[in-house]
């Protein structure tokens, strides 16, 4: 469904249930709408940070608790407008989700779940025992609730208010999970250290994630407090952080839809289950269980269409074209300097890992335009390597400078936002996201759209995206895969799946481009289309090429410079035939008794 179809439907579905609470006068069943509308909240922030960016967290009945003493103590203690109220508790309840962010997101999986779980712990202790301040078990009375023209709301009037506040929940959060931010979650859900390898800041994108989930229950916990002019500690217990959880993982986690199908579908079982507590308990356990392992899509899940595996003969109509000229190794490149300068300087690099060392004071230089193959025997270092240049490995000592700044050490976002894109030995692409995704990722870096003017969909933010979209295609054409932009990346064969990743890294407008045995995998065909687009790349964009390499021909065939490691020593470099008749070379490849 396009974006205004979205707006559509959402619009179509709140003009529904304000009319039903228009044409109800019945208490019982305005408050179901109404808690359906708390509840969907909730979902929509917790969606966010477990849908997408796949943290899951067990404390948001502190974070809905936040919001609703604010507003509580706020009006019923320094008597603050109920508006002024009602807008604190959202920022108060962020300033919160920061805090448990910042040390949480150092651990993952079952840990940030003990962690979160024990913030919620925490927070209804401190309310419960802390009765000079939150009153208690007996919880605070007198809280003002919103008025219009001079009078409280009406329980109509709660209904069409909550509704407002989930269409703009609604609108605000698909501007951002439709474009740039959206994309980054999804990633670091995926593989964090792919998507920081594409420029995403994956401690800032999880930070994010937990203050817009923490922000959405600070409204809806306020909304609670106001609405019923009372809140104790029975309104925060444990129970809710799992019945949040159960709204976003029964609905869908990471559908758009999913929150409000989970809250308006879960509200009324909720309602109907309310007269037995221990069977609610019982059922909600189940149902999660249900949820997890039968149902690990939700409802909406059930929905989605299944991807079809794409076969060889899909691939054939978008062969990547054959290279204008083959570039000749060792020749100079037509959009290569006049004057070869050093685009990258490596000095004594040094990294082990107790008595393995994987790199021993290993020095190289990289000149700009030319194509340089890394090579070397099984275990020579030279993925470590990679992977200092990249940051994804920090090196015990040595120095990298690229452009003439030390990068040793640097995170990998940084390095990719300084012009250093890469691929993997073992593929990291993000298999459920759709080719042309994977593509707009390695644009992430280069993008220029903030957080807030992407939450407002202002023009900005649909310019750059715009452009983003206009570029990924470009260069899923220049690899020969166009027909395929909309399938899943990890249904496509392992051949085509090279070729996405070598897209997403020319996204990121590499300066310096790092393969780590691209053609890994690959019968000679594809081996050869891969040789002859790497030449086509650095021939007509001038990109300077590093490439470990394992099959001779191609490194032969395209490099300019070739650099040997063996046990992490730098044994021997020079072009290409020099490399190949040199003896230390050969003793490496077959040992000293067949040199």
């Amino acid at each position: 469904m396009t974006r205004r179809g979205q707006t559509l439907a959402t619009l179509a579905v709140a003009a529904a249930l304000a009319a039903c609470a228009a044409l109800v006068d019945n208490d019982y069943y305005l408050r179901i709408l109404f808690m359906s509308c708390v509840y969907y909240l909730c979902a929509a922030g917790v969606n966010v940070l477990v849908g997408y960016a796949g943290q899951k967290s067990l404390g948001q009945a502190g974070l809905f608790a936040a919001g609703a003493y604010t507003a509580a103590l706020l009006t019923s203690r320094w008597q603050v407008d109920p508006w002024l109220a009602l807008a604190a508790a959202p920022v108060v309840a962020g300033v919160f989700g920061v805090l448990i962010a910042l040390p949480s997101l150092r651990v993952k999986g079952p840990y940030l779940a003990m962690v979160t779980l024990a913030f919620g712990i925490v927070m209804e202790k401190i309310i419960t025992e802390w009765v000079d301040v939150f009153g208690g078990p007996s919880g605070l009375f007198g809280i003002l609730p919103p008025t219009w023209n001079g009078n409280p709301l009406s329980n109509q009037q709660w209904v069409w208010f909550a509704l407002i506040l989930c269409v703009a929940t609604q609108l605000l959060l698909a501007n951002v999970l439709q474009g740039r931010f959206g994309r980054a979650l999804l990633s670091v859900q995926a593989d964090e250290i792919a998507s920081s390898s594409v420029g995403v800041r994956v401690y800032r994108a999880k930070v994010i994630a937990f203050v817009v989930a923490a922000v959405t229950c600070g409204i809806a916990g306020a909304l609670v407090a106001q609405q019923n002019q009372y809140i104790n500690s029975d309104f925060i217990s444990f129970n809710l952080s799992i019945f949040i959880l159960l709204l976003v993982l029964f609905g869908g986690a990471g559908s758009k839809a999913g929150p409000a199908v989970g809250a308006i579908v879960l509200t009324v079982v909720d309602a109907l289950l309310a007269r037995w507590p221990s069977v609610q308990h019982f059922f909600y356990g189940a149902l999660l269980l249900f949820a997890l392992y039968v149902m690990p899509g939700g409802v909406m899940g059930l929905f989605a269409r299944r991807p079809r595996r794409v076969d060889e003969a899909d691939a054939k109509p978008g062969v990547a074209p054959p290279p204008a000229a083959t570039a000749t190794p060792g020749a100079a490149k037509p959009c290569a300097p006049a004057r070869e300068d050093l685009l990258l300087v490596v000095e004594n690099l040094c990294k082990s890992y107790g008595g393995v060392k994987p790199a021993q004071d290993i020095s190289f230089c990289l000149r700009r335009g030319h194509v340089h193959a890394l090579i070397g025997p099984n275990g020579a270092g030279k993925s470590t390597l990679i992977n200092m240049l990249s940051g994804v490995v920090l090196p015990d000592s040595g120095v990298i400078r690229y452009r003439g700044a030390d990068i040793a050490g640097a995170r990998p976002h940084a390095i990719c936002a300084l012009g250093v894109g890469r691929s993997f030995q073992n593929l990291r692409l993000f298999g459920e996201l759709s080719v042309l995704d994977n593509v707009l990722l390695g644009r992430h870096s280069r993008m220029t759209n903030g957080f807030w003017v992407s939450l407002l969909g202002l023009p900005g933010a649909r310019e750059q995206e715009r452009l983003a979209r206009v570029r990924a295609r470009e260069l899923i054409a220049m690899v020969g895969l166009s027909h395929l932009a909309d399938t899943p990346a990890g249904s496509l064969p392992y051949g085509l799946q090279r070729r996405v990743e070598l897209a997403r890294a020319l996204a990121t407008e590499p300066s310096l481009l790092l393969l780590d045995e691209p053609a890994a995998g690959l019968n000679p065909q594809e081996t050869a289309e891969l040789g002859a687009l790497l030449a086509r790349i650095s021939a007509s964009c001038g990109i300077t090429l590093l490439m470990v390499e394992h099959h001779m021909d191609l490194v032969m065939a395209i490099s300019d410079h070739v650099i040997v490691l063996d046990y992490g020593v730098k044994i021997a470099e020079g072009k290409p035939a020099e490399v190949q008749a040199d003896k230390r070379v050969i003793e490496a490849y077959l040992g000293a008794g067949m040199a």
